[in-house]
């Protein structure tokens, strides 16, 4: 059996994971807003050293190195404080699937489910991450290694999220006209997260074409509704990088085309959400309703976001909550359905519990 002491620890370090590996979305995404993701030439260190080049002597030896990369550390730290967290993260997952193997069988009285699978597939990710990240450098920011990138961080922060819900709330009870409006909800909500994995990589490619500033007026583009674009070219995935991507490689039609797309995705995006949201809080099952308001939050917000991003002309702050705000979409998403498929019926409903978690972590409602 998994001692206390290991499942106390699973438990809480599945929710610092969870909150790091947001620092590392963010983190990520500073510094690919700052063009900084080339600012170590090499991988994974910087320069050959671990960290960035200061002293003279140093700064002369990596230029020797690398001539063709002049040291910048205003760009090699954001990069390499990245790699350091992003490592850190991958450090916290490995003791996390090695407490999780430690489990003999689920749902032990003070303990946590068995999540060993789980946390292997978190730890599978992570190695995958670790090599886009080296893919990242080594092939200079070539779009489709950064979109993929990007998905992989937010991967790995849905399935942290979908595992503290496992090991905090394994079972959550639902009146039996909750729980068959619940299952209808499902085609929904597996609608909406891939509806929503679909804009976040519209996003990742426009960020990696650098294609944000390709439309700045609202809500034309160019003072036209259907300005000129070349979707080909915009949408090639089979693009070379040249001697390296920073600042992109296409020209104004083609980053049109990717902007045009991100903003009718945006609005895509948006209505199916709103009918998520209202079918959702229609339920009438309580932590479903949460999610729900916390849903309708979030949206708001990310669309305020988006746009203050094209008419303030892409500001970091407002860029870098963009990203953040679209993860947290993600994994509120990824709580519905997570609550969706565990509720079990229950046969009568408490009114005089605020829905709180009894001792083995099943919520009555």
């Amino acid at each position: 059996m998994t001692s206390p002491r290991h499942s106390r620890v699973l438990r809480y370090l599945s929710v610092f994971a969870l909150c790091f590996a947001m620092l590392v979305i963010m983190k990520g995404a500073y510094t690919r807003l700052v063009d900084a993701g080339l600012g170590c030439p090499d991988w994974p260190g910087c320069y050959g050293m671990l960290g960035v080049p200061q002293a003279t002597e140093d700064v002369e030896r990596a230029e020797a190195l690398y001539p063709d990369s002049p040291v910048e550390a205003d760009k090699g730290w954001p990069e390499m404080i990245h790699r350091y967290i992003a490592a850190t993260l991958g450090l916290f997952i490995l003791i996390m699937a090695g407490l999780s193997l430690k489990q003999q069988r689920p749902g032990m009285k003070g303990g946590v489910p068995n999540i060993s699978l789980h946390a292997s597939a978190l730890l599978a990710m992570v190695i995958l991450q670790g090599l886009f990240g080296m893919w990242t450098v080594t092939l200079k920011l070539w779009p489709q290694v950064v979109t993929a990138h990007l998905l992989g961080g937010f991967a790995t922060l849905s399935l942290l999220a979908l595992m503290s819900w496992r090991i905090w709330v394994p079972t959550i009870t639902a009146a039996h006209n909750q729980l068959a409006a619940a299952r209808r909800l499902r085609p929904l909500i597996v609608l909406a997260i891939v509806v929503l994995v679909v804009q976040i990589a519209l996003g990742g490619w426009m960020s990696a074409n650098y294609a944000a500033l390709a439309c700045v007026d609202l809500p034309t583009c160019h003072g036209s509704y259907w300005p000129a674009m070349n979707f080909s070219r915009g949408f090639d995935f089979t693009q070379h990088v040249g001697p390296n991507y920073l600042g992109g490689m296409l020209d104004s039609e083609a980053r049109v085309a990717i902007h045009f797309t991100h903003r009718v995705g945006a609005i895509v995006t948006t209505l199916v959400l709103l009918w998520l949201i209202v079918g959702v809080y229609r339920n009438g099952q309580p932590i479903l309703q949460r999610l729900a308001l916390v849903a309708g939050v979030l949206l708001t917000i990310q669309v305020a976001l988006g746009i203050t991003n094209v008419l303030a002309f892409v500001p970091l702050w407002s860029a870098v909550l963009h990203n953040a705000v679209a993860a947290l979409l993600l994994v509120c998403l990824f709580s519905i359905l997570y609550v969706q498929t565990v509720l079990q019926p229950s046969a009568s409903l408490d009114h005089n519990k605020d829905n709180m978690p009894n001792q083995s972590g099943t919520y009555s409602s």
